[in-house]
């Protein structure tokens, strides 16, 4: 029986340690890191003395880490390799696995406005309800008719928080007790998704302080992911509104989904979404 020494996996990770910086280290010239060539080199790239300079590090321990034998390897040795090496974020994450580490979270990058395009397609979904979300369920662009229909206000920034903390969103919603367990389900799998990303963790921790019933659901650990949904709203107005929900991947922002309501056949939605936008005095466009 192999020990936890010397685990096929372990064996494994270390060949691809090995592998993994040797091409890193024959990538980079001397040029590139303010070196010296120092005469003619037999092979491309850094000399592995020259990396444990560039990484403060001795050289019969950069060359021990190179070969894959059994060292402490910390943090801070991991991102001064890193440097050395000119990893990209990619990269230096994936040096840090190989090396046995958990890679540090980043800070979680601000989701780009969305574009003129995106703007135009809610502007001519009108009169129904359509809104684009990032990763954290933060809106980015959101058209009035899903604030019209949904009670957001411009004080709901997420649609997560303000599912469990709009009381105006929850009074209009008819089923939101029976959506509410599949709302926190599907946000644990987002956040499953990126596990290097602080912000969940930031987001349903203070909407748990917050909110009695979400740090009940939260602590069930339940996950469930889905890329429809039907909605009905009991609007004061026009009565009863059914929707067809269908979030829509954005490619070129990962993470990020167009969600865009239709009106479910034979519930009369539709002809109540002209009139509710006719009141409101809704721009609905028409293409051209």
């Amino acid at each position: 029986m192999a020990s936890a020494q010397s685990s096929p996996a372990r064996d494994r990770r270390r060949a691809e340690l090995r592998e993994f910086l040797r091409s890193r280290r024959e990538r980079v010239s001397p040029a590139d890191v303010g070196m010296p060539a120092g005469g003619r080199r037999r092979t491309p790239g850094l000399r592995r003395e020259e990396v444990a300079v560039l990484s403060g590090v001795g050289v019969s321990w950069y060359t021990w880490l190179e070969q894959g034998r059994d060292i402490t390897v910390s943090a801070d040795v991991v991102d001064a390799i890193a440097r050395a090496l000119l990893l990209s974020a990619v990269e230096r994450a994936h040096l840090y696995r190989l090396a046995g580490l958990h890679p540090p979270r980043d800070a979680p990058a601000s989701s780009p406005p969305a574009s003129p395009e995106l703007r135009r397609l809610l502007d001519s979904w009108l009169p129904r309800p359509g809104y684009v979300r990032d990763r954290h369920w933060n809106f980015t662009t959101i058209n009035d008719m899903a604030r019209e229909v949904f009670g957001y206000g411009e004080s709901d920034h997420n649609c997560l928080v303000s599912f469990f903390t709009n009381a105006r969103h929850r009074a209009l919603h008819r089923q939101w007790a029976a959506t509410a367990p599949e709302v926190a389900a599907g946000f644990r799998a987002d956040a499953a998704r990126y596990p290097d990303d602080p912000e969940f963790d930031r987001i349903a921790g203070e909407l748990a302080a917050s909110s009695p019933e979400f740090a009940r659901l939260w602590a069930r650990h339940d996950v469930a992911e889905h890329t429809s949904a039907v909605k009905a709203v009991d609007h004061a107005e026009v009565g009863t509104l059914v929707f067809e929900a269908t979030l829509l991947p954005l490619p070129e922002h990962p993470g990020h989904h167009l969600v865009l309501h239709n009106p479910q056949p034979g519930t009369d939605t539709g002809r109540r979404l002209e009139e509710l936008a006719r009141r409101r005095s809704l721009v609905v466009a028409h293409p051209g």
